[in-house]
């Protein structure tokens, strides 16, 4: 395949730290960034606390979509960040009509049928209003968004664990090469469920304090939850009416352990494969890397093992993880974590890994502490999932 990244014209994000892109960049660099609490929307009966990371009441206050309650809350996030990315990026609902526009949108529990009040009607044989199943049925992220903008090109949602805003960035990047968009609305979204909520602290690997990346003394994954949207373009800017350009999408890797249902293989084998198929898809090498925005998700295994990785690959590397900023947003978590590291590289600096304060002398190697200046202009992003699934994005600043 011919090497031809991606232009990145628009961007935006909604999670904890804040209900655009800005809020979340100024609450990031400057410690303002919420601690994760008790989830506020949902009831939980348990003797140990597990704080989460919600998107602040205030998107439901200030955001018009919000109130688009035939759709399901993953659904009006996405519609929310890819409004700001579209005026991000100077485009009209109208000039897309007239171009080839895919859609590819990430999610897990997004695409769940997430509805326990119905569960139990049902279950105690009463005959309860079918309003959650239609809305589920209508709320297909990737859906919403083509028959809300009146869309003309691929759609399609991707369901693949914690990589799946990852996974859908890469989708995207490959329809540009194949020249079946003009333009591409690629990323992640994701709602906190009480489903998902008690799945994770069954598996007993939720912290009951703020998560630790790559701590020593780290105990688990605080849950979060948002969305993160991306407008790619091509590379040559042929279509491209503004001229904006906020960064690259170079690469994209994805390979899988086939070793464990949730555990990643002991030897980052599928990571390992991940990254070097990113790095060769564009024609990189580990030591043009600038920083890495690890999956770091504060658990025993995934830390350990994305360490080893990064030891071996980039040793002398800087790397974080902002889960601590953001908790772990599963299927939107890769997008997100794009975003912030291509306005990372914007900004020429990054930020601290938020609950990191203890090194482990098992993993060899810790992420950054505080606000570091960047000098490169290329930075990865990196998912693991359960499933084995391993993917890896190489991104670049509007300065390559």
């Amino acid at each position: 395949m011919v090497y031809r990244p991606a232009r990145i014209t628009g961007m935006g994000c909604i999670c904890a730290p804040g209900i655009n892109l800005s809020q979340c960049l100024r609450a990031i660099f400057e410690n303002t960034a919420p601690e994760p609490s008790l989830p506020q929307r949902f009831a939980k009966q348990y003797v140990r606390n597990y704080p989460v990371f919600e998107v602040p009441s205030s998107f439901f206050e200030q955001n018009s979509w919000a109130g688009q309650h035939k759709f399901s809350l993953t659904a009006r996030f996405v519609l929310a960040a890819v409004h700001e990315a579209l005026d991000d990026a100077g485009y009209s609902v109208k000039e897309l009509s007239s171009m080839r526009v895919g859609v590819c949108i990430g999610t897990t529990t997004g695409a769940a049928l997430n509805f326990l009040s119905f569960y139990h009607a049902v279950k105690k044989g009463k005959n309860p209003s079918l309003t959650p199943i239609k809305r589920y049925l209508k709320s297909n992220p990737s859906l919403v968004i083509k028959e809300m903008l009146t869309l003309h090109g691929p759609c399609q949602t991707v369901v693949n664990a914690c990589s799946s805003g990852t996974d859908a960035i890469g989708i995207g990047l490959s329809w540009l090469q194949a020249d079946l968009c003009d333009l591409v609305i690629v990323g992640g979204a994701d709602e906190l469920t009480p489903i998902a909520y008690n799945g994770f602290i069954s598996l007993m690997i939720t912290d009951s304090e703020r998560v630790k990346p790559f701590d020593k003394y780290r105990a688990g994954l605080n849950l979060g939850e948002g969305a993160a949207i991306m407008i790619l373009e091509p590379f040559n800017g042929s279509q491209n009416r503004h001229g904006k350009t906020r960064g690259y999408v170079l690469g994209y890797g994805t390979a899988n352990d086939a070793y464990h249902y949730t555990a990643p293989h002991p030897d980052g084998t599928g990571l390992k494969k991940a990254i070097y198929n990113a790095l060769c898809s564009c024609d990189k090498k580990a030591d043009d890397i600038a920083f890495i925005n690890a999956h770091g998700t504060g658990t025993q295994d995934n830390d350990r093992v994305e360490s080893f990785v990064l030891r071996d690959i980039f040793p002398e590397t800087p790397f974080l993880s902002t889960k601590g900023y953001t908790g772990h947003a599963l299927g939107a978590a890769g997008a997100i974590e794009a975003v912030l590291t291509v306005a990372c590289l914007e900004s020429g600096k990054v930020p601290g890994c938020a609950g990191f304060n203890n090194p482990d002398p098992d993993l060899k190697i810790s992420p950054l502490k505080t606000v570091t200046g960047v000098s490169g202009h290329i930075a990865m992003s990196q998912s693991l999932a359960f499933g084995g699934s391993n993917s890896a994005l190489i991104l670049g600043g509007r300065g390559l």
